[in-house]
């Protein structure tokens, strides 16, 4: 919400208050850590791939270590500690002290990814590893970081998401959406114009160096960031209780507030598919390149440019966002999305074909995803939003797991015909915006731009607070 009072403007959400210039301060600090976050998650996994080539990892253990056991783990950890923050009431806050406590994880991980030559050749030398090989070892000490890290990412990532909805006002949302977007492109840039060239020989290094960055950018995000007050949470049973009682009581949260009304069905629905339907092409792209005979120079450039025009139209996307709502702004992208996927299918032939559409799907991707990326801070309740958050997520991993492979068989069986996934991502985005069209007929339902609330089933306590207005 913003008043005006007198010549300042007055920024509230929740018992937060700011003026102009603590909105600057916050984004600053906002910012600060989520570049240290965005560095992180752009680097790590070229940084590692490189790496553990050089062990020589087969393809086999790299996908399992490298994707499915990190998607495993979010069906499983992300919805528990979403609903421990949403329920935790302290001095510090309900977010900030569990970001804080997984940040040394984090840190130390990836500290210790970048030291695992080293510890395996130290190893190596002890009498009772020394009839293992030295890179077998190197493995087993990489893989040990990589579970810690995969730990660490897994607890904080959907907190760092709730964190911004809880201290950034609603009505800028929007726009620091897209300043994270813009931070994003940049760190992608940077990584890849200035640091990706050194992997080879400096990986570990480069490791080491984004493990220091994390553990500074997160840790004075923590200390500078401050939280608001929050209504009491949900009542709980009293008396202790073992494992099986909370994770049974854990469970039937989960279904009543998630799952009991079809609006919010349809809402994961459609987030499930929308970001399903770019996961063809962004899991094939390189091998669809080079059956085309695209040179890696020509698609480097392709994507550069399409980081550097994404990037000078985020501000203007998160404005637009901010106006017109992300839901109703992102369905119209999406439906540019389907076109496009459409186009590519059909007249993607050759070597020219393929960069023009392929900037152009690039841009409308990363446009949507500008649009949609506060959708679920504007729709979901705020005092549950962790809780809700956490079950799209948990959505998007489980269905990753089973698309992934899906898609692979299917591209064998098809002779490698890698235009096909154009053909299959545009028929699940269509899918994706019809779901949003039943979910935008919803957020009219209850209330619009003007009145919207994020609505309760029959029995769960509601607080004014709690709601999360248009």
């Amino acid at each position: 919400m913003m008043k005006t009072n007198g010549a300042k403007k007055i920024f509230t959400v929740g018992t937060l208050t700011y003026t102009t210039s603590g909105v600057i301060a916050l984004f600053c600090w906002m910012l600060w850590g989520d570049f240290a976050w965005i560095m992180k998650g752009r680097s790590v996994g070229a940084l590692a791939a490189v790496m553990v080539k050089k062990f020589g990892i087969s393809n086999y253990l790299y996908g399992l270590l490298i994707v499915s056991i990190p998607n495993f783990t979010n069906i499983f950890l992300i919805p528990w500690i979403s609903y421990k923050s949403d329920r935790h009431r302290g001095r510090f806050g309900r977010r900030i002290p569990y970001l804080f406590m997984t940040t040394p994880i984090v840190t130390i991980a990836l500290i210790g990814l970048g030291l695992s030559p080293w510890l395996g050749t130290l190893l190596k030398a002890q009498a009772i590893f020394a009839k293992f090989d030295v890179n077998t070892l190197r493995l087993c000490v990489f893989a040990f970081f990589w579970l810690l890290l995969d730990l660490g990412t897994t607890l904080s990532v959907n907190i760092f998401s709730a964190l911004i909805n809880d201290v950034v006002p609603k009505i800028l949302l929007g726009r620091f959406f897209a300043m994270t977007r813009a931070v994003s492109l940049l760190a992608a840039v940077l990584f890849n114009a200035k640091l990706l060239g050194k992997a080879e020989d400096y990986g570990p290094e480069l490791l080491i160096g984004i493990g220091i960055l994390y553990g500074i950018g997160l840790s004075t995000l923590c200390l500078m960031v401050k939280e608001g007050e929050y209504p009491p949470p949900p009542e709980e049973e009293t008396g202790k209780q073992n494992p099986i009682s909370n994770t049974i009581k854990m469970v039937k949260s989960y279904w009543q507030l998630c799952f009991t009304l079809p609006y919010y069905r349809v809402l994961f629905l459609g987030m499930t598919l929308v970001g399903l339907g770019t996961l063809p092409f962004n899991t094939y792209y390189i091998f669809f390149a080079k059956s085309m005979d695209v040179s890696m120079d020509a698609l480097g450039k392709c994507q550069a440019t399409c980081f550097a025009v994404s990037f000078v139209l985020c501000f203007f996307l998160g404005a637009l966002s901010d106006k017109f709502h992300p839901l109703r702004t992102s369905m119209v992208a999406l439906a540019i999305c389907v076109l496009v996927d459409l186009c590519g299918g059909i007249f993607c032939t050759s070597v020219n074909s393929f960069l023009v559409i392929q900037l152009i799907h690039g841009i409308a991707v990363m446009s949507f995803n500008t649009l949609f990326a506060s959708c679920a801070a504007r729709l979901f309740p705020q005092l549950y939003f962790a809780q809700f958050n956490s079950i799209a997520a948990l959505l998007s991993s489980a269905s990753t797991m089973l698309l992934v492979p899906l898609l692979g068989k299917l591209l064998d069986l098809s002779g490698q015909r890698y235009v096909l996934v154009y053909i299959i991502g545009a028929v699940i985005q269509f899918c994706g915006l019809v779901a949003l069209f039943f979910v935008y007929r919803g957020f009219l339902r209850y209330g619009g731009d003007e009145a919207y609330q994020a609505p309760l089933p029959d029995g769960v306590a509601s607080h004014e607070s709690q709601t999360t207005p248009a």
